[in-house]
Protein backbone atom coordinates (compact mmCIF):
# COMPACT_ATOMS: atom_id res chain seq x y z
CA UNK A 1 0.00 0.00 0.00
CA UNK A 2 2.36 2.19 0.87
CA UNK A 3 4.62 1.71 -2.63
CA UNK A 4 1.64 2.17 -4.14
CA UNK A 5 1.14 6.00 -2.21
CA UNK A 6 5.01 6.69 -3.15
CA UNK A 7 4.65 5.61 -7.06
CA UNK A 8 1.21 8.44 -6.99
CA UNK A 9 3.27 10.79 -5.22
CA UNK A 10 5.79 10.14 -8.33
CA UNK A 11 3.31 9.99 -10.62
CA UNK A 12 1.96 13.58 -9.38
CA UNK A 13 4.98 15.25 -9.16
CA UNK A 14 5.95 14.39 -12.90
CA UNK A 15 2.46 15.64 -14.07
CA UNK A 16 3.23 18.75 -12.15
CA UNK A 17 7.35 18.87 -13.37
CA UNK A 18 5.32 18.90 -17.03
CA UNK A 19 3.00 21.60 -15.88
CA UNK A 20 5.63 23.83 -14.84
CA UNK A 21 7.63 23.30 -18.13
CA UNK A 22 4.73 24.03 -20.08
CA UNK A 23 4.59 27.40 -18.13
CA UNK A 24 8.09 28.19 -18.65
CA UNK A 25 7.61 27.71 -22.50
CA UNK A 26 4.98 30.17 -22.73
CA UNK A 27 6.44 32.35 -21.38
CA UNK A 28 8.94 32.48 -23.45
CA UNK A 29 7.01 32.11 -26.49
CA UNK A 30 4.83 34.14 -25.79
CA UNK A 31 7.60 36.89 -25.32
CA UNK A 32 9.47 36.20 -28.40
CA UNK A 33 6.07 35.93 -30.49
CA UNK A 34 4.97 38.99 -28.85
CA UNK A 35 1.47 37.13 -28.12
CA UNK A 36 -0.05 38.95 -25.19
CA UNK A 37 -2.65 36.39 -24.77
CA UNK A 38 -0.08 33.82 -24.31
CA UNK A 39 1.58 35.63 -21.68
CA UNK A 40 -1.61 36.60 -19.74
CA UNK A 41 -2.57 33.03 -19.86
CA UNK A 42 0.39 31.55 -17.77
CA UNK A 43 0.02 34.79 -15.26
CA UNK A 44 -3.92 34.59 -14.79
CA UNK A 45 -4.70 31.04 -15.97
CA UNK A 46 -1.82 28.84 -15.31
CA UNK A 47 -0.47 30.35 -12.35
CA UNK A 48 -3.82 29.67 -9.71
CA UNK A 49 -3.44 25.86 -11.25
CA UNK A 50 -0.06 25.32 -10.67
CA UNK A 51 -0.98 27.05 -6.57
CA UNK A 52 -3.56 24.26 -6.54
CA UNK A 53 -1.35 21.48 -8.03
CA UNK A 54 1.46 22.62 -5.13
CA UNK A 55 -1.21 22.98 -1.90
CA UNK A 56 -2.83 19.25 -3.14
CA UNK A 57 0.69 17.50 -3.51
CA UNK A 58 2.04 19.09 -0.56
CA UNK A 59 -1.04 17.60 1.55
CA UNK A 60 -0.81 14.12 -0.13
CA UNK A 61 2.56 13.71 1.23
CA UNK A 62 2.05 14.83 4.74
CA UNK A 63 -1.00 12.74 4.80
CA UNK A 64 1.32 9.75 3.21
CA UNK A 65 3.73 10.19 6.31
CA UNK A 66 0.97 10.29 8.96
CA UNK A 67 -0.74 7.10 7.56
CA UNK A 68 2.00 5.07 6.82
CA UNK A 69 4.62 6.35 8.99
CA UNK A 70 7.29 5.53 6.36
CA UNK A 71 10.85 5.42 7.40
CA UNK A 72 14.44 4.72 5.38
CA UNK A 73 14.17 5.52 1.99
CA UNK A 74 10.90 5.29 1.55
CA UNK A 75 10.16 8.31 3.78
CA UNK A 76 13.46 10.05 1.99
CA UNK A 77 11.85 9.59 -1.08
CA UNK A 78 8.26 11.26 0.27
CA UNK A 79 10.03 14.42 1.95
CA UNK A 80 12.33 14.37 -1.56
CA UNK A 81 9.10 14.75 -3.33
CA UNK A 82 7.66 17.46 -1.03
CA UNK A 83 10.92 19.71 -1.43
CA UNK A 84 10.46 19.03 -5.32
CA UNK A 85 6.86 20.05 -5.31
CA UNK A 86 7.76 23.76 -3.12
CA UNK A 87 11.06 23.79 -5.90
CA UNK A 88 8.37 23.56 -8.82
CA UNK A 89 6.14 26.24 -7.35
CA UNK A 90 9.33 28.55 -7.29
CA UNK A 91 10.11 27.86 -10.73
CA UNK A 92 6.47 28.58 -11.66
CA UNK A 93 6.81 31.83 -10.05
CA UNK A 94 9.98 32.67 -12.07
CA UNK A 95 7.66 31.97 -15.03
CA UNK A 96 5.33 34.33 -14.38
CA UNK A 97 8.32 37.23 -13.64
CA UNK A 98 9.18 36.25 -16.98
CA UNK A 99 5.51 36.84 -18.44
CA UNK A 100 5.15 40.07 -16.27
CA UNK A 101 8.44 41.47 -18.06
CA UNK A 102 7.08 39.99 -21.92
CA UNK A 103 3.79 42.08 -21.84
CA UNK A 104 6.34 45.40 -21.14
CA UNK A 105 8.28 44.19 -23.82
CA UNK A 106 5.62 43.33 -26.48
CA UNK A 107 4.83 46.56 -26.70
CA UNK A 108 7.82 47.92 -26.96
CA UNK A 109 10.61 48.38 -30.27
CA UNK A 110 13.07 45.33 -29.21
CA UNK A 111 16.38 46.63 -28.01
CA UNK A 112 18.27 43.53 -29.91
CA UNK A 113 17.73 40.39 -31.50
CA UNK A 114 16.66 37.60 -28.94
CA UNK A 115 18.92 34.95 -29.31
CA UNK A 116 20.42 34.02 -26.21
CA UNK A 117 17.23 34.83 -23.97
CA UNK A 118 15.29 31.51 -25.82
CA UNK A 119 18.99 29.71 -25.24
CA UNK A 120 18.57 30.13 -21.73
CA UNK A 121 15.00 29.32 -21.61
CA UNK A 122 15.83 25.80 -23.50
CA UNK A 123 18.45 24.59 -21.60
CA UNK A 124 16.61 25.62 -18.36
CA UNK A 125 14.17 23.25 -19.64
CA UNK A 126 15.57 20.76 -20.25
CA UNK A 127 17.47 21.00 -16.76
CA UNK A 128 14.29 20.45 -14.95
CA UNK A 129 13.34 17.73 -17.42
CA UNK A 130 16.62 15.94 -16.52
CA UNK A 131 16.22 16.80 -12.92
CA UNK A 132 12.81 15.29 -12.43
CA UNK A 133 14.20 12.15 -14.57
CA UNK A 134 17.33 12.10 -11.96
CA UNK A 135 14.76 11.59 -9.39
CA UNK A 136 12.53 9.08 -11.00
CA UNK A 137 15.09 6.50 -12.46
CA UNK A 138 18.10 7.27 -9.16
CA UNK A 139 19.84 7.83 -12.13
CA UNK A 140 22.96 10.13 -10.53
CA UNK A 141 24.92 10.26 -13.51
CA UNK A 142 22.07 12.34 -15.39
CA UNK A 143 21.57 14.83 -12.34
CA UNK A 144 25.43 15.08 -11.85
CA UNK A 145 25.20 16.18 -15.34
CA UNK A 146 22.34 19.13 -15.00
CA UNK A 147 24.46 20.37 -12.09
CA UNK A 148 27.56 20.51 -14.59
CA UNK A 149 25.11 22.57 -16.97
CA UNK A 150 23.86 24.93 -14.98
CA UNK A 151 27.38 26.92 -16.12
CA UNK A 152 25.62 26.86 -19.09
CA UNK A 153 22.97 29.27 -18.24
CA UNK A 154 25.35 31.16 -15.84
CA UNK A 155 27.21 32.05 -19.01
CA UNK A 156 24.22 33.47 -21.26
CA UNK A 157 22.93 35.18 -18.56
CA UNK A 158 26.93 37.20 -18.31
CA UNK A 159 26.77 37.85 -22.10
CA UNK A 160 23.36 38.78 -22.15
CA UNK A 161 24.29 40.83 -19.09
CA UNK A 162 27.11 42.17 -21.04
CA UNK A 163 25.79 43.15 -24.34
CA UNK A 164 22.92 45.16 -22.34
CA UNK A 165 25.47 47.07 -20.35
CA UNK A 166 26.36 48.37 -23.79
CA UNK A 167 23.48 49.29 -25.04
CA UNK A 168 22.61 51.38 -21.92
CA UNK A 169 25.15 52.90 -21.79
CA UNK A 170 25.08 54.24 -25.61
CA UNK A 171 21.83 55.18 -25.58
CA UNK A 172 19.89 55.38 -22.03
CA UNK A 173 16.93 55.46 -23.50
CA UNK A 174 16.84 51.48 -23.67
CA UNK A 175 17.77 51.18 -20.42
CA UNK A 176 14.18 50.66 -19.18
CA UNK A 177 13.44 47.63 -21.44
CA UNK A 178 17.01 46.24 -21.05
CA UNK A 179 16.46 46.22 -17.06
CA UNK A 180 13.18 43.64 -18.02
CA UNK A 181 15.60 41.90 -20.39
CA UNK A 182 17.98 41.30 -17.30
CA UNK A 183 15.19 40.27 -15.38
CA UNK A 184 14.44 37.67 -17.16
CA UNK A 185 17.65 36.17 -17.94
CA UNK A 186 18.02 36.23 -14.09
CA UNK A 187 14.57 34.37 -13.55
CA UNK A 188 15.79 31.69 -16.21
CA UNK A 189 18.91 31.62 -14.38
CA UNK A 190 16.79 31.09 -11.22
CA UNK A 191 15.13 28.07 -12.76
CA UNK A 192 18.30 26.31 -14.01
CA UNK A 193 19.64 26.91 -9.95
CA UNK A 194 16.29 25.07 -9.28
CA UNK A 195 16.86 22.45 -11.06
CA UNK A 196 20.29 21.85 -10.17
CA UNK A 197 19.32 22.30 -6.52
CA UNK A 198 17.04 19.31 -7.36
CA UNK A 199 20.02 17.28 -8.87
CA UNK A 200 21.74 18.17 -5.73
CA UNK A 201 19.23 16.64 -3.03
CA UNK A 202 19.41 13.33 -5.57
CA UNK A 203 22.70 13.16 -5.51
CA UNK A 204 22.88 13.14 -1.71
CA UNK A 205 19.43 10.74 -1.49
CA UNK A 206 21.77 8.09 -3.76
CA UNK A 207 25.54 8.36 -2.35
CA UNK A 208 24.81 10.29 0.55
CA UNK A 209 27.46 12.82 -0.70
CA UNK A 210 26.83 16.90 -0.46
CA UNK A 211 27.91 18.53 -3.05
CA UNK A 212 25.89 22.27 -1.78
CA UNK A 213 28.25 24.10 -1.17
CA UNK A 214 30.60 23.88 -4.18
CA UNK A 215 31.51 27.42 -5.52
CA UNK A 216 29.30 28.90 -7.90
CA UNK A 217 29.15 32.13 -9.95
CA UNK A 218 27.11 34.58 -8.87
Amino acid sequence: MLEQRINLLKQKIVEYAFFIENMIRNSIKGLMNKNRELLEKVIDDLEPKANDFEIELDELCTSTIAQFGPKAKNLRSILMIEKMNNDLERIGDQAVNISECGLYLIEKPPVKPLVDIPRMGEEAVKMLNDAIDSFINENITLAESVCERDNIVDNLRDQILRELITFMTSDPVTIERSIHLIKISRNLERIADLSTNICEDVIFMIEGKVIKHRKKKD
